[in-house]
C-alpha cells in the first residue's frame, strides 16, 4: 500500500539521504511488470508528495503551472480595491498553510514579507 499525507511526509523525513529509488521503494510506489520485474512509480510518488505538502496539481495532471496551465509570472498586480494578491501556486511553492503570520516590512519601493520568528536577513 502506497503512503500518503502526513505518513508520507515522515517517511521521507525518516529516510533523510536515501536515494530517490529507495525512496520510491520504501513510500510504496513499486508496480510489477509483465515480465515481473520491479517498476518504481516516480511520478505517483512526486504527485502523492506535492499533495502532503499541499501542493495540489488540479484535475489537469498538473506540470508544476498555476491556475489554467498558465506558468507562474512572479509578478503581482494590485487590485482595484487595492488589494495585493499572492496566489496559492506561490504559497504552495513555499509550503506556507493557513494561520502563517508574516511581518511586513515596507521600504522605498518594495514589500518584504518576513515569517514571525525569523531572522530578518539583509540583502
Amino acid at each position: 500500500m502506497a503512503l500518503t499525507g502526513s505518513e508520507l511526509l515522515a517517511k521521507v523525513k525518516e529516510l533523510g539521504d536515501a536515494s530517490k529509488s529507495d525512496l520510491v521503494r520504501a513510500a510504496g510506489y513499486v508496480s510489477s511488470k509483465k515480465n515481473g520485474s520491479e517498476r518504481l512509480n516516480f511520478t505517483a510518488f512526486y504527485e502523492a508528495l506535492l499533495e502532503a505538502k499541499g501542493v495540489s496539481l488540479g484535475d489537469g495532471g498538473g506540470n508544476g503551472k498555476g491556475k489554467a496551465g498558465r506558468s507562474l509570472s512572479y509578478v503581482a498586480t494590485v487590485q482595484g480595491n487595492g488589494n495585493l494578491l499572492v496566489g496559492k501556486a506561490y504559497t504552495g511553492l513555499l509550503d506556507l498553510k493557513p494561520g502563517d503570520e508574516f511581518e511586513i516590512k515596507v521600504g522605498k519601493k518594495q514589500i518584504r514579507l518576513i515569517p514571525v520568528g525569523a531572522a530578518d536577513e539583509e540583502e
